[in-house]
C-alpha cells in the first residue's frame, strides 16, 4: 500500500477522517510547505509481537497442523536417560 501524503491545511481541515484512515491501518504522511514532516498510522502494539500479530502483519504463515499434544519416546541405544559423568 502506497503512503498518502497530506499537507497541513488540509489535516486541520479534516482531521477525524485523517485518523480514521490512520485507524484503518493507512500510513499518511504530513507535510508543511511541501516537506514531509510528519507521519500518522496505526499503534504498533506494545512490547513483544505475539504470533497472531506476526502472522496478521503477514510476516509469518499460520501453521498447517497442529502438533500431537503428546510425542511418543524414542529409543536411544538401549538408555532411557543420558549418562552423567561427574567431574
Amino acid at each position: 500500500m502506497a503512503e498518502a501524503t497530506v499537507g497541513i491545511r488540509e489535516l486541520r481541515n479534516q482531521v477525524a477522517a485523517v485518523v480514521r484512515r490512520a485507524h484503518d491501518g493507512e500510513r499518511i504522511i504530513v507535510t508543511v510547505d511541501g516537506v514531509p514532516t510528519a507521519q500518522l498510522g496505526p499503534i504498533s502494539p506494545a512490547g513483544q509481537p505475539t504470533l497472531a500479530d506476526l502472522i496478521a502483519a503477514g510476516l509469518l504463515m499460520a501453521p498447517r497442523a497442529t502438533r500431537p499434544s503428546q510425542v511418543a519416546p524414542v529409543s536411544l541405544g538401549g538408555r532411557s536417560t543420558p549418562s552423567r559423568r561427574d567431574t
